[in-house]
């Protein structure tokens, strides 16, 4: 398996472990993979209180950094402007905000043996 294959497993893998954590806290999935030219939205969710866009990042460990550490400033434009263009399509009274799921272990892990970190509001 190529390198690409697998980083697009991994990334396919742990957005679901994402949306299934999610789900089991409360949240409504709204959209998953939104593209435009500008960036990438992994997935998009709401409760009550906020329409959240989520990037979820997958690791093995955190031995290298944090996973939230490799959402940069450039991913963080990214998201913000795909956000701006989903918020500009799609009408809603939900406060916006920006999370980070981190997710640590192996693909094909089972989902109660990952290491999933929450962070909520973790870019502006």
């Amino acid at each position: 398996m190529k390198l690409s294959e697998s980083k697009k497993l991994a990334g396919d893998f742990g957005e679901e472990q994402a949306a299934t954590y999610l789900k089991k806290h409360g949240y409504r999935i709204v959209g998953r993979n939104y593209k435009v030219r500008t960036g990438e939205i992994d997935l998009i969710v709401s409760n009550r209180e906020y329409i959240v866009f989520v990037e979820v990042k997958m690791r093995k460990n955190d031995h290298f950094g944090e996973a939230k550490e490799f959402v940069g400033t450039m991913k963080q434009d990214r998201v913000r402007s795909a956000a701006m263009q989903w918020l500009a399509l799609n009408e809603t009274e939900l406060q916006p905000r920006f999370d980070v799921i981190e997710i640590y272990g192996e693909v094909g892990m089972p989902y109660r043996k990952l290491d999933i970190r929450h962070i909520e509001n973790a870019f502006e």
